[in-house]
């Protein structure tokens, strides 16, 4: 079976972008025309995310390489938003898109097992978003469930928040918080390389930090790089483009709101938005 590294280089390749874009629906942020069909209640909510998601799916989803569900919003939807997270999930698949779950999952690593067992098993993942905070004993479970699976793990490095530095930047043993952790990714990375020379322990690294994306970069070369905070949170191609090896690969650049919401609530027009915004990150990106 082929490794996480190379299933999505091949994607990449074929659908000639890096673009990964994310599920972040949003009540208040829907078409109007599509709200007002629904029952403004957890339920509701639930049942207005599918509609839309799935026509998003549709429009752009055998155009990109991978597509990132953020799980908070369909959790907060209860039992109906699980539901329909695992047929979104299916949709994508279907489509030849690569899952990525974004729940920034860790605990001990007992229970660490069953977020790993959940995440590639009954959510039909193909790779995960990790918390590093507890350590190797926790990460392990995760890297051990998707390397089963020929799917991946993307550990946040140097995430894309404000606040990120507050602890991301504590200098430790001479060296950023955030190095220590990029060289363990990079350790576990270099486990299970691929054709080109890629790993399956992929690193959260965000675009609007370009001067440390640039330096994680040039620091792990075996590793992966999902790339959020390009677009709405202000990230640029010139931000990200320091993610990427010469050769094009090593990096998948997330866009949510950007793709999701590029209209406002009562415009009829928008499938075309989306469609608009997806030509235009697509063409950005080269």
């Amino acid at each position: 079976m082929s490794t996480f590294a190379d299933r999505l280089n091949e994607l990449v390749r074929q659908r000639g972008t890096p673009l990964c874009v994310g599920l972040d629906p949003r009540w208040e942020s829907l078409p109007l025309s599509l709200r007002q069909r629904y029952d403004n209640n957890p339920e509701g909510h639930a049942a207005a995310f599918e509609a839309f998601c799935a026509r998003v799916l549709d429009l752009v989803g055998g155009r990109v390489p991978v597509i990132k569900p953020q799980m908070a919003f369909f959790e907060a939807c209860g039992p109906a938003g699980f539901t329909v997270l695992q047929r979104l999930n299916a949709r994508a698949r279907q489509m030849g898109a690569l899952v990525l779950l974004d729940g920034k999952r860790n605990d001990i690593a007992s229970t660490a097992t069953a977020y790993a067992d959940a995440a590639f098993g009954c959510w039909g993942g193909d790779a995960l978003t990790v918390n590093p905070y507890l350590g190797r004993d926790a990460v392990e479970p995760f890297v051990s469930a998707a390397r089963k699976a020929a799917g991946g793990v993307f550990v946040l490095v140097r995430t894309s928040n404000p606040g990120a530095g507050m602890f991301q930047d504590l200098v430790c043993e001479g060296k950023t918080l955030y190095r220590h952790v990029g060289e363990r990714v990079a350790e576990w990375s270099r486990a299970n390389l691929g054709t080109d020379g890629l790993g399956d322990v992929g690193a959260v690294v965000g675009a609007t930090y370009p001067a440390e994306l640039a330096e994680l970069r040039a620091a792990l070369p075996e590793v992966i790089f999902l790339v959020p905070g390009f677009g709405a949170q202000g990230g640029s191609a010139a931000d990200v483009r320091a993610a990427f090896r010469p050769d094009g690969l090593g990096a998948i650049v997330n866009s949510s709101r950007g793709i999701l919401f590029p209209f406002r609530p009562e415009d009829d027009q928008w499938e075309r938005r989306i469609i608009a915004a997806t030509d235009e990150t697509i063409s950005v990106l080269k």
